[in-house]
């Protein structure tokens, strides 16, 4: 029998793991096809992540114990998958930490500046956010549980605070801009702000592998963000135009996350605030997500054991990498997070829908709709990973040209 604690508990983490500080950076990438091509993208996307999802519980409560995406890929594809798994799943999750930990740094600068009048040295402040909060990871899913639902509402909070006093300045007119073609650029972007699928072998072990209210949970987990990502979507591209020098496509020139031409459009304390705490959040609450599955897929992969010094191992092995390379040279992941759409697609798409391909239970994969599901949803995979190859290459660069020359 699940506890209620253990449900809601098992929902806002994989919110809170969806909603992320790449949300904030959605309107930018969004706004060049406009609001009406934006909500039908992110329905399709958001409906094959759940399905893709659904693969992986499929897979992850195939196999007995408490086991991660490492054992789940070797079991069923065997050393190839294990090797795929784990390049991947490293160059992701070690990015995504790499970029919250950068992205937290000048927060917590700021914010023990105005507190204390003492400014921190730069190396200094990305030890932060791993400080603050790498004891939760410790303590495992439980302890991520627990803060994550503190976090949860404060982000909850913030986002009212905005969703309150944004829609007066919404001009109507800027919601009719449509153009689709921009939309290839969009898909990998908004592929990556649905990748929720990590945490689900931590999930699986927390709540006793009842796949029945699991899957409740990433469903109705998942539909939060969905819902959340439409109205931010409604906001900000009903306020901030595309051209000009306080417009999204100079946003996009410049590497802004949405908040930033939105507080410099609105002159209001109150957005000001609400905009810093709803950044602040959303990014402790996808860096605990985050770090949880990369603790535990290490643990996983090198058979660590569950001892007070294996966890701590973990969680060095979780923070250190990712610490001495924002350190030492930011560079290095800014090139991975180019392409984290790519790592997405073969991580979070391809492999789920690769496993269950040889689940012989549930009985749907070996039917010819699952295999066709499955063949569409590999294929469909594979488009992204060309796309977003094709796209840091330049190969799509027209299609934003006209917005772009326009804000300057």
């Amino acid at each position: 029998m699940i506890k209620i604690n253990h449900y809601i508990g098992g929902i806002l983490l994989v919110s809170g793991t969806t909603i992320g500080a790449g949300m904030l950076a959605l309107p930018v990438i969004t706004g060049f096809m406009g609001f009406i091509p934006s909500i039908i993208t992110f329905l399709i996307i958001w409906a094959i992540m759940l399905c893709t999802s659904f693969f992986f519980l499929d897979v992850n409560c195939s196999i007995p114990g408490e086991i991660n995406l490492i054992s789940m890929a070797h079991k069923t594809l065997g050393v190839k998958g294990k090797v795929i798994a784990w390049i991947f799943y490293i160059l992701l999750l070690y990015s995504l930490i790499s970029a919250y930990i950068a992205a937290s740094t000048p927060i917590f600068t700021e914010a023990i500046a105005y507190i204390t009048g003492y400014t921190l040295p730069r190396f200094v402040s990305p030890f932060a956010l791993p400080v603050l909060f790498g004891g939760f990871v410790y303590l495992g899913t439980l302890g991520v549980d627990l803060i994550n639902r503190l976090l949860m509402l404060g982000l909850g909070i913030s986002f009212v605070i905005l969703v309150i006093f944004l829609p007066s300045h919404i001009e109507p007119a800027l919601l009719t801009h449509f153009d689709f073609k921009p939309s290839i650029l969009a898909v990998p972007v908004i592929i990556t702000a649905f990748g929720y699928h990590i945490i689900i072998p931590s999930l699986t072990t927390y709540m006793h592998h009842d796949k029945k209210h699991l899957k409740w949970v990433l469903f109705i987990g998942s539909l939060i963000p969905l819902i959340i990502y439409l109205l931010w979507e409604f906001l900000i591209l009903g306020i901030v135009p595309i051209e000009g020098k306080v417009g999204l496509a100079e946003a996009w020139q410049q590497g802004y996350s949405s908040t930033q031409p939105l507080v410099r459009i609105i002159q209001n304390k109150w957005i000001r605030i609400g905009a810093n705490f709803f950044t602040f959040f959303a990014i402790v609450t996808s860096f605990l997500g985050v770090s949880l599955s990369l603790s535990d897929f290490l643990t996983d992969g090198f058979k660590i054991k569950k001892s007070w010094e294996g966890r701590l191992t973990a969680c060095l092995l979780t923070f250190v990498p990712p610490l001495i390379f924002v350190i030492t040279y930011q560079r290095g992941f800014i090139v991975a997070l180019e392409y984290a759409g790519a790592f997405v697609a073969i991580l979070l798409i391809l492999l789920p829908a690769w496993m269950a391909w040889h689940l012989k239970k549930p009985k749907f994969y070996r039917k010819q709709g699952g295999r066709l599901l499955l063949a569409c949803i590999i294929v469909f995979a594979l488009a992204i990973v060309a796309i977003d190859i094709l796209e840091q290459w330049g190969y799509y660069k027209s299609l934003i040209e006209p917005y772009v020359s326009i804000s300057h």
